[in-house]
């Protein structure tokens, strides 16, 4: 995704982020159309008219550098919403209700670019069991950068009392991997799964608001603060 120009930029410096950039776009809507495997370098060169010589003067690493930084660049996106939507939240407004929203536009987000969103999950799990320890830790990386950006929301509802005390680590862990399950299940299952029901709460393309009632639900419910023993009656 295309960035503002930097004014303090040379001219030169801001035709080279806008070739890089040119170049990340073509990656993702490749890697989006013919998954990770079957994408190839020409495919990405053609697309973003450059020669392949010159992808490699960026990308000395070739695809799977591209595929990295296609991924860091997602990633980064993801850190500017919840900055948008967290940090950027009145004072005062409850957490679950910025949560809500949160979970709207993250669905919405995928729901833009989900044949992009499932080569990413994909690839990312074959990564996560496989003994490539470089590309593993950049993955993990890459997820405590994006965790840290919520953590400090968490960690201060904790201090309000407006939700239990956990660890807001693990809190912020389950929140996002709920969303990825919930994501990855509606693309896999196409429009054949039947939308009413406990499956329809789980059709989150279709029902971004929908799917942001039952998760918030689910979660606040559970770490509400108050006496557990009573939920549990």
């Amino acid at each position: 995704m295309a960035s503002s120009p930097d004014p303090s930029l040379s001219r030169r410096e801001r035709e080279r982020k806008r070739r890089r950039q040119a170049m990340l776009d073509a990656a993702r809507a490749v890697f989006a159309e013919e998954g990770y495997a079957d994408a190839t370098l020409d495919e990405i060169a053609e697309r973003a008219e450059f020669g392949k010589g010159t992808l490699y003067n960026y990308f000395e690493g070739g695809k799977e550098e591209l595929f990295l930084a296609v991924f860091d660049e997602a990633s980064q996106e993801l850190e500017g919403l919840i900055r948008t939507v967290f940090h950027a939240s009145p004072g005062g407004r409850p957490l679950r209700d910025t949560v809500h929203e949160f979970v709207v536009r993250y669905f919405e987000m995928v729901r833009d670019q989900q044949d992009l969103f499932l080569v990413l999950v994909k690839e990312v799990h074959t990564i996560a069991f496989s003994d490539e320890t470089e590309r593993v830790e950049f993955f993990e990386k890459q997820q405590e950068r994006v965790l840290g950006t919520l953590v400090p929301v968490l960690r201060e509802a904790m201090d309000q009392a407006e939700i239990r005390r956990l660890s807001p680590t693990l809190v912020a862990n389950v929140l996002f991997t709920s969303l990825r399950s919930m994501g990855t299940h509606h693309i896999l299952e196409g429009d054949h799964a039947p939308t009413d029901g406990p499956a329809g709460a789980v059709r989150p393309l279709n029902n971004p608001d929908r799917a942001a009632d039952a998760l918030t639900t689910i979660l606040f419910d559970g770490l509400a603060v108050g006496d557990a023993s009573s939920a549990s009656a």
